[in-house]
């Protein structure tokens, strides 16, 4: 049995290994996870003893296969219960992702096979991020980040990289939401900021919320 600690640990180390082929740095776990270089190492030696990460000191951290099924499940149930509170219980897509931070480490592998069933086998949590099948395979999303695109071009808002909840609050103040169809209108050299166009209105995005968007086209 793996702590909530251990399990935040290794989800972490799962999602940079997506960047990184070699791995998560320690400085990089400390900062992911509000914590200090010192403790991320008592951590991942601990982990590496119950065989669920490759580590060697100043050294990428990887997961094992062990470790990375482990990082797989917790996803997959913060996501379908990301999908659960906003499609079932009304809850906005900037209020999810604690709660769902704290459903995801129940252990309970019927339940979420059970959810995943009620809800109707979801590919995407509310994000925009593919959600994982009992058998810890999920979709790779084909997307371009907003930023690359050029004047007159288009795609359909699948996902954002920012989920914060003050990001998603902005987004949902300016009604800019997932499955939303979005045209470049203008690039403004200055400051690369986008000048788009949705749903017959138009909005002016900074670059760095561009690059927080992701499209498909």
């Amino acid at each position: 049995m793996n702590s909530f600690t251990e399990e935040n640990y290794l989800k972490a180390i799962y999602k940079f290994s997506l960047l990184h082929e070699k791995g998560a740095s320690t400085n990089s776990i400390a900062q992911a996870l509000n914590t200090k270089a010192s403790s991320v190492t008592d951590m991942l030696k601990k982990l590496a003893v119950k065989k669920l990460i490759n580590y060697k000191k100043y050294y990428g951290v990887t997961l094992t296969n062990k470790g990375e099924q482990i990082a797989i499940s917790i996803i997959r149930n913060h996501r379908l219960w990301e999908v659960f509170l906003v499609e079932k219980l009304s809850f906005k897509w900037d209020e999810v992702h604690e709660l769902a931070e704290e459903l995801e480490h129940i252990k309970s592998e019927k339940l979420i096979n059970n959810l995943d069933a009620f809800l109707n086998f979801p590919s995407n949590d509310p994000h925009g991020d593919p959600i994982p099948n009992k058998n810890g395979k999920m979709k790779k999303l084909k997307m371009i980040n907003m930023s690359e695109l050029k004047t007159n071009e288009e795609g359909i808002f699948i996902h954002v990289k920012d989920s914060s909840d003050k990001f998603l609050k902005y987004l949902s103040k300016n009604k800019l939401e997932i499955g939303k169809k979005i045209k470049v209108i203008e690039i403004e050299p200055f400051d690369n900021s986008f000048k788009i166009a949705f749903d017959n209105q138009q909005l002016i995005l900074s670059e760095n919320v561009a690059k927080n968007i992701y499209i498909q086209n």
